[in-house]
């Protein structure tokens, strides 16, 4: 008898540990891990702009941030070009409803290139406060507020200027917030902001080769210590994220950044693109000091580098998308090209969730695919609108923004229009 309640004590508990197990939150730039990867199951894998579709809302003004979810909240900025505020939005994932919406920096907007936004950075959040980064005129803002939409504090870090805009995600590690303030003619930095009240941790200044970044770095556990993998400065970086110091560096391999790294646990190595005037991918043995261009560059290639999409890995392969519309499906240990597929010209970054790919291109059009060596299509799904942000998965749901609404995606999803 003790043994037959002990055994249903343990069946109990396994219920309620899987539906947690389940639900997961997207809280920033690439969901949990920051490289397009999530742990939930049973996603819609057809849709259209009706069929699983839970709710539809509006999204005022103009952005490309993507959203990020904390539980039933979900978070985005926009801009608005009559008044020229730029603003963090606050939605419920339950039914879609706008709950509030601050001003961040009012006007005047920065230059910008045509196909960037005023509101083009993505929001990231701790389930406590939310923090977000706009350009204010030179300045870079990072602030933070609650979920009732005060803000708690707002800091300037450093300097941005450049001719095609502004479009960096925070991150955060420990008790900091972290930002890329990378530009060749602003103060070229990367800071760590406290998250309590904003003050600076750290600040490291690139101003032997400064260049445009906007890519946002990714922190990971390599040869046997925690680094940030940065590019920036016309370099592939790795620094101590917790006061700012360099561990080694990759010279080039061209000028500017724009896509996320990612880093490959099967083969150790880490994975990157250069934008800008050369699209060159790298991998790079994490392990060295110093200068290691010469030492731990494995192999580089310019087949399957990408501009402004970051990578993927998935089912032991790196997947990289293109704004020409290619996909590549390379082995990361050696680059070899498994093969390619033209699934329309994309701005936004790949997500993995339950074996999938989920690939939208510009015009909305959302392909799943099985990731493997050959080409495996499962779907195609047209939103009925374009679309630069990148998909956020939670709590069994996807959420698209497109360029005029927000959406929702479930298996169990009925139509509503807020």
């Amino acid at each position: 008898m003790k043994n037959l309640r002990s055994l249903s004590l343990i069946l109990l508990l396994i219920i309620n540990i899987i539906p947690g197990a389940r639900a997961q939150n997207w809280p920033g730039w690439r969901g949990p891990s920051g490289d397009g990867t999530s742990t939930e199951t049973g996603l819609p894998v057809k849709w259209d702009s009706v069929t699983n579709v839970v709710w539809k809302t509006p999204v005022p003004g103009n952005g490309y941030s993507s959203p990020v979810i904390w539980e039933n909240r979900l978070f985005l900025t926009t801009a608005f070009n009559e008044s020229q505020d730029k603003s963090l939005l606050c939605y419920d994932t339950g039914s879609g409803q706008l709950l509030w919406q601050q001003t961040v920096v009012k006007g005047p907007f920065e230059a910008k290139h045509r196909d960037n936004s005023y509101a083009s950075g993505t929001p990231v959040t701790d389930g406590s406060l939310v923090y977000v980064s706009f350009l204010d005129d030179k300045d870079v803002v990072v602030a933070a507020y609650d979920f009732a939409g005060n803000q708690i504090w707002l800091a300037r870090p450093g300097t941005f200027i450049s001719p095609h805009g502004y479009s960096c995600s925070p991150i955060l590690y420990k008790d900091m917030v972290i930002i890329n303030g990378n530009s060749p003619r602003g103060e070229s930095f990367a800071a760590a902001l406290s998250r309590k009240d904003g003050k600076t941790v750290w600040k490291v200044l690139h101003d032997e080769n400064p260049a445009h970044s906007f890519s946002t770095p990714i922190i990971r556990e390599m040869a046997g210590k925690t680094q940030m993998i940065f590019g920036g400065n016309q370099q592939i970086s790795s620094y101590n994220p917790d006061d700012g110091s360099r561990y080694w560096f990759v010279e080039g391999p061209s000028t500017d950044f724009c896509s996320s790294p990612v880093y490959d646990e099967e083969s150790g190595l880490v994975l990157m693109s250069s934008a800008w005037p050369r699209r060159i991918l790298v991998a790079i043995k994490p392990d060295g000091s110093g200068n290691v261009t010469e030492s731990h560059v494995v192999w580089e290639s310019t087949s399957g580098a990408v501009y402004v999409p970051s990578p993927l890995i998935a089912g032991g392969y790196l997947f990289t998308t293109m704004t020409n519309g290619l996909v590549h499906c390379i082995e990361p240990a050696t680059g070899n090209i498994m093969w390619t597929e033209n699934l329309g010209s994309q701005y936004s970054s790949p997500v993995l969730a339950d074996g999938l790919i989920y690939i939208p291109n510009d015009d909305g059009v959302i392909t799943v695919i099985k990731p493997g060596p050959e080409f495996q299509h499962i779907s195609k799904n047209d939103l009925g609108e374009g679309m630069f942000a990148s998909p956020a998965i939670s709590n069994g749901k996807i959420y698209l923004r497109g360029f005029e609404h927000l959406y929702c995606i479930s298996t169990d999803g009925m139509l509503g229009v807020n």
